[in-house]
């Protein structure tokens, strides 16, 4: 009897055992297999979203992102630099401007064969259009006029039409015209001369190529200034006129025509 008893009483103690577990399994999800593998996999789900962000809050934050991207590459423009890096683009422009305006001086017009082209003579116009093409006249057109005509900046940034009507900053444009075909005349030319025979001169003396260069300048400045006014005058009118950043570019466009005609009459050695 006693025996039966005991054996009952471990029955009844084993199944409340087996009970307690079974109602942990029910209050415990994580005691589950089953339901371990799907709160894992929700949990994951939610930390690939970001926190607080709907669907829709997420496919705007993608377009926001998108639009971003494709300003920052907007922002590589032609015009982003030049008014990025005004003295930069100049100085690069002046350049090869000079350069491809002599090359088309000797092949087209002088007609040569690209076995012949002098490279000497140049290398006389890349070293004029970036020393002084490029830096100089940048920091004279721009640095200087602007505290000459303290209205330059107002009056480039206006529309044609009001410029035509704005009585001060046309007097203004006048006088840099006058100022700049100046320079041409008095700085310009000589410079030219005298950056021609440093390239081709023999010898190593800076003395004598100011001497030479100013010399031929004299023999040749009553021709070439003439040129120079009939040319440039009308042109600056355009040229001052645009925006500050785009002078220079602008002017490039007719210094091309300009360089290649002084290559053709003045570049030969």
């Amino acid at each position: 009897s006693y025996r039966m008893a005991s054996l009952g009483l471990s029955c009844r103690a084993g199944t409340a055992r087996l009970g307690r577990s079974i109602c942990s399994l029910r209050l415990h999800p994580r005691a589950s297999p089953c339901l371990s593998l799907r709160s894992r996999a929700a949990e994951r789900t939610r930390a690939s979203q970001p926190h607080g962000l709907s669907g829709g809050a997420q496919a705007r934050g993608a377009a926001a992102k998108a639009e971003t991207v494709s300003e920052g590459m907007g922002g590589l423009s032609y015009v982003a630099f030049a008014k990025g890096y005004p003295k930069t683009n100049n100085i690069i422009i002046a350049t090869l401007k000079t350069s491809a305006a002599d090359l088309v001086a000797q092949l087209a017009i002088e007609q040569k064969p690209l076995s012949e082209v002098d490279w000497q003579r140049n290398l006389v116009f890349c070293l004029f259009g970036a020393v002084y093409l490029g830096a100089f006249q940048y920091w004279y057109q721009v640095h200087i006029f602007k505290r000459l005509f303290t209205n330059v900046e107002q009056f480039t940034a206006q529309p044609w039409g009001k410029k035509l009507v704005d009585r001060p900053g046309l007097v203004s444009l006048f006088w840099q015209c006058v100022i700049d075909v100046s320079v041409l005349c008095g700085v310009y030319l000589p410079t030219f001369y005298v950056f021609k025979t440093a390239v081709f001169s023999p010898v190593m003396d800076p003395l004598e190529w100011i001497m030479t260069g100013t010399s031929n300048y004299a023999k040749n400045v009553s021709k070439d200034a003439k040129d120079v006014v009939r040319l440039w005058f009308p042109a600056d009118l355009v040229c001052f006129s645009v925006p500050l950043y785009l002078r220079l570019p602008v002017r490039h466009i007719v210094s091309f025509v300009w360089t290649a005609y002084l290559s053709f009459v003045r570049g030969s050695k």
